[in-house]
């Protein structure tokens, strides 16, 4: 018999703020905290707004004999790393990480395992820019051969700074987190774009299932708000052209076919799951339980606008088919799902498909059912919106509330927005697809 999983720490870091109440407080008042893009000049973008994660420093969030590590931490890991502490603190645990004078429960190290979400990690351009122009030919053009061969020069990748590689390794959040924290149970880094948290959380159930941990860290990080990270955003089809327009209320419309495309944001989504006899015997708060896990690929990846040669797919298959697997696992039937946490990315042709694959699901029910939709607030924060997602839909069980909320139209194209509410939520659904085709689906229940 499986032991069942419990979440007992939300860590969400977003540009909301810190914690969960912040991102409540943003969602109950329905307070969009995307802005004019500060990290870097975007004016010669086409996406120009995102949400970014501000006045939050990396070494308040660290113990001090570890801030000279820092200095080799992308965005992507500092994010986890705030992400998870906040997430360690809000459960009432003290690890490695922790200060002398914090009290709460003493993590076994052997026993704590930690799966985290990451992106392909976009190096900063500064970095690059020293490099390359050690590597030019007598034209001026870059030269591969001096780029990499001593002997052609300089070599420009010798230029790259100290540890260049180990700051933009995708499995660098987990590695941070682990050390930081001593975790010294099973450790995975799941790359799945928009799904990654999703399928890093079921990855730590799954560890706490079957025996080989009491607690997990678990859920997901990544930054894109960079200039290679948000060019390559771009190019798939998945962000708006902004123009000069800084209310993003008047370009991202979840679920609305006249919605002008998604905007980018930075978080870390992080959790603290365990097992539910850990947790009660340590007198925990158990925000709601981890039910069900599904996993599944779409035929094809989800780029819109960019498949006019293919075949249109009229709903996200994966999608549909990790929600019934995750229905299956929770031995529950689709009228039990009170509510639904999906991705309502704000790309029309992609919530349709998405919508599609609700009504695949839930019949005409889905026009009934409450949506928690975060991302035209936030930005779709890609690696981590599983774990921001799923710390909405725990919070909503453990309040037995509803921030501000949506339902769809009859014909799925429209959404209505509905003021904050409580309510009984005995069953929240949290599902998403992603860019490379990766769908992931979790129940939570009360």
């Amino acid at each position: 018999m499986r032991s069942r999983v419990v979440i007992t720490g939300l860590g969400p870091v977003c540009s909301a703020g810190v914690g969960i109440d912040a991102l409540w407080q943003a969602l109950q008042e329905e307070q969009s905290s995307i802005s004019t893009i500060q990290n870097f000049d975007a004016s010669g973008f086409r996406p120009k707004l995102a949400g970014e994660v501000r006045d939050v420093k990396i070494r308040d969030f660290v113990p001090k004999s570890y801030r000279k590590a820092t200095k080799v931490m992308a965005r992507d890991t500092e994010l986890a790393v705030i992400a998870a502490k906040v997430a360690a603190n809000d459960a009432g645990l003290t690890t490695r990480g922790s200060e002398d004078s914090d009290e709460g429960y003493e993590i076994d190290p052997h026993r704590t395992g930690c799966q985290i979400g990451a992106g392909l990690i976009a190096a900063d351009t500064e970095e690059l820019a020293r490099a390359v122009v050690s590597a030019e030919d007598e034209q001026g053009q870059f030269s591969m051969e001096k780029w990499g061969t001593e002997s052609q020069g300089e070599s420009g990748m010798n230029n790259l700074p100290p540890l260049w590689l180990l700051k933009y390794l995708p499995n660098m959040l987990a590695c941070h987190v682990t050390i930081i924290h001593g975790l010294e149970g099973p450790s995975n880094t799941i790359m799945g774009a928009e799904a990654s948290a999703i399928l890093s959380i079921g990855e730590s159930a799954r560890v706490i299932e079957r025996g080989s941990a009491d607690i997990c860290f678990t859920g997901g990080a990544e930054s894109r708000i960079n200039p290679l990270g948000l060019l390559r955003w771009d190019y798939s089809g998945r962000l708006a052209d902004t123009k000069n327009e800084t209310d993003s209320s008047k370009i991202t419309l979840p679920y609305h076919n006249k919605s002008s495309g998604g905007i980018i944001g930075e978080a870390g989504g992080m959790l603290v799951i365990e097992c539910e006899e850990s947790a009660k015997n340590r007198d925990a708060k158990i925000y709601a339980k981890i039910a069900g896990f599904g996993s599944a690929q779409s035929p094809s990846p989800m780029f819109a606008k960019l498949q006019s040669n293919t075949p249109a797919e009229t709903s996200d298959r994966g999608l549909e088919a990790a929600i019934e697997a995750a229905l299956r696992d929770a031995q529950i039937d689709p009228d039990q799902i009170d509510v639904i946490i999906p991705l309502g990315i704000g790309v029309p042709e992609l919530d349709q498909l998405e919508s599609n694959a609700l009504s695949a699901i839930f019949d005409e029910r889905v026009g009934e059912i409450p949506l928690v939709l975060p991302t035209h607030l936030i930005g779709n924060t890609m690696a981590a919106h599983g774990g921001i997602m799923t710390a909405l839909g725990a919070k909503c069980l453990y309040t037995q509330c509803l921030p501000s909320y949506f339902t769809l139209n009859h014909d799925r194209s429209i959404s209505t927005q509905h003021p904050s509410t409580e309510v009984e939520i005995n069953t929240v659904l949290v599902c998403t697809s992603s860019l490379g085709g990766q769908a992931g689906a979790l129940v939570l229940k009360r």
